[in-house]
Formats: C-alpha cells, sequence, structure tokens
C-alpha cells in the first residue's frame, strides 16, 4: 500500500511538471501578432531607399521658401535625404558638368538644353514656372509704374538714360541671364556707376536694392517671400519678355570617369525627377503661397 501511494505521487508530481512546462495556446496566440507586426514594421523601413542625393538649384527656389515646403515630404516619403547647394544657375551648370552633383533645379532653358546636348545630362523636363518682375521704391522716382507698368524694354531704357541705381545679380545665375538677354533687346549695354553688380543671390541683391533706393529684376516668388522686410514695390510685371521657366535635369553618370560616375547617386536623382513631375506634388507646388499671399508663388507645368 505505501509503495502503491508512493508511485502515485510521483506519477502526479510528474504530470504536474509536464503540464506547467507546456505553454497554453492563448500565450502562443498572443505571441504570434506581435511577431507579425515587427516584420510589417521591419517591411515599411526596407521599402524606403535610403541614401543621399546632392540637389544644386537656383537661390529662388531655397529664398522663395520652396524647397524647405517640399523636401521633408520628400524625405520623409523615401528616405532619401538632399543635401541643398543653393547657388546661381550657372554655377549649379557647372557643378553638374564636374560632377559635383546629382541632380539639378534650374532657370535658364537655353543654358539647360546646352547642357543636356554636350552629354553632362540626361534629359530636361519642365517643372514650374513663375515670371520675373522689376521692383523699387514705393515712390518710383521715374515713374515707371505709371509711363510703363507692363513694358520692361522702354522701364529698362529709362532708367538706363537717367543713369538710376540697378542692382544685378551679376553672379550668372538664371535671373542675371534673364536680365542680361532683356538689356540686349533694348539694345543697351549697362555700365556705369548707376549699374552695380552685387555677385550675389536674389535675397541679398534685393537687400541691397532697398538699401540703395534703386531698381532690380527679381523673380516673383522670393519678392513676396521677402516683401514684408522690404520698402520695395512691384512696378513692372506682365511683359512676356519676363516669363521664367524651371527644369530638373539627372546628371548623367556616363560623361564622367568611374572615380566621378561612383559618387554620382543615379537612382536618388531618377527617384527625385519622378517625385516632382508626380501629380501629387505638381499639386503641392501650385498650393504653395496660396494661403499668404492669396496667389501661388510657383504654376506647376510637368508634362
Amino acid at each position: 500500500m505505501k509503495r502503491f501511494l508512493a508511485l502515485s505521487l510521483s506519477i502526479l508530481l510528474i504530470f504536474t511538471i509536464l503540464v506547467g512546462c507546456t505553454p497554453k495556446n492563448d500565450e502562443q496566440d498572443l505571441g504570434e501578432p506581435e511577431e507579425n507586426t515587427d516584420k510589417v514594421e521591419d517591411n515599411n523601413l526596407e521599402d524606403k531607399t535610403g541614401g543621399r542625393i546632392i540637389l544644386s538649384t537656383t537661390t529662388s527656389t531655397q529664398d522663395s521658401g520652396l524647397l524647405d515646403y517640399i523636401l521633408p515630404v520628400f524625405e520623409e516619403e523615401t528616405g532619401i535625404e538632399v543635401d541643398v547647394v543653393a547657388v546661381g544657375t550657372g554655377k549649379a551648370l557647372q557643378m553638374g558638368k564636374d560632377g559635383d552633383a546629382d541632380i539639378l533645379l534650374v532657370h535658364a532653358k537655353e543654358s539647360e538644353e546646352e547642357f543636356v546636348a554636350e552629354g553632362y545630362g540626361k534629359e530636361r523636363k519642365d517643372v514650374m514656372y513663375n515670371d520675373f518682375i522689376l521692383v523699387g521704391p514705393k515712390d518710383d522716382p521715374l515713374k515707371l509704374k505709371e509711363n510703363s507698368p507692363n513694358n520692361i524694354l522702354e522701364g529698362l531704357k529709362n532708367i538706363a538714360d537717367n543713369e538710376t541705381i540697378f542692382v544685378s545679380r551679376g553672379d550668372d545665375s538664371g535671373t542675371h541671364k534673364k536680365e542680361l538677354s532683356i538689356w540686349k533687346e533694348a539694345e543697351i549695354e549697362p555700365a556705369g556707376e548707376w549699374y552695380l553688380e552685387a555677385g550675389a543671390g536674389m535675397g541679398d541683391v534685393l537687400k541691397i536694392t532697398d538699401e540703395k533706393e534703386g531698381y532690380t529684376i527679381t523673380d516673383r516668388a522670393t519678392y513676396l517671400s521677402m516683401r514684408d522686410t522690404l520698402d520695395l514695390d512691384i512696378i513692372i510685371e506682365g511683359d512676356e519678355n519676363l516669363f521664367n521657366q524651371y527644369g530638373i535635369i539627372p546628371v548623367n553618370p556616363e560623361k564622367f570617369d568611374d572615380k566621378v560616375k561612383d559618387r554620382i547617386n543615379e537612382e536618388g536623382a531618377q527617384i527625385f525627377m519622378d517625385w516632382l513631375l508626380s501629380e501629387d506634388i505638381q499639386n503641392l507646388i501650385g498650393e504653395y503661397g496660396v494661403e499668404e499671399f492669396g496667389m501661388p508663388l510657383f504654376v506647376p507645368n510637368a508634362k
């Protein structure tokens, strides 16, 4: 009897241990969803491309605030970080020729098409446009707004004839190229103490023009973004000579030797261009400035 009792107790003890060591079904069910959730999160991270691209662009896209508006969206959606180098269009194109940028966002179409024709760019696409304007002192001493509100050629002739202060970008930027083309169209070679070549970006040129109480040609977006800090008014606008088109160009890595080629992020540049030209982002660009200024600072026109 004692042996039977001892044997029974031993069997009961073993059974208890086995039951205690066996995982419960509900604990297993709770564990599985946690593993699946982790995998979903990992997959989301893996879907993002990652990496970094160098965007060489005109100062107007930076000074107007557009890049601060759209680039965080791109970085969040793709995981690709964007290093912005805001210089004049001429310098931006040169960076592309030197292999020091992955993609360009600039506004001097003739120079851009030449860049692509020489093989430095893979292709060029229209992105958006706005317009240039002539701004000057609110009292407008030459009465240009009254006498030639939509005629930039007549306005520049008046400025040159009266040798009134005009501040030029003087930096081979898209704005500078446009300004020089208008002087040429007006058959004027600007020179003299009245013609100041700043060699600076648009924001700085507007400040200098304000200080000198002179006139300058600027893109509308940069002016509007700084208007409250300036004592300058729009004097001439709406002339067809003042149209301002922006283009996007991925740098062509095949143009360079292996050392330079390897540092160009061709894939990241292509992703950025496709993203910028997509319908959603074109709409986003078209919304920028509407709430604050009652009009978009850039009009999207990708095809």
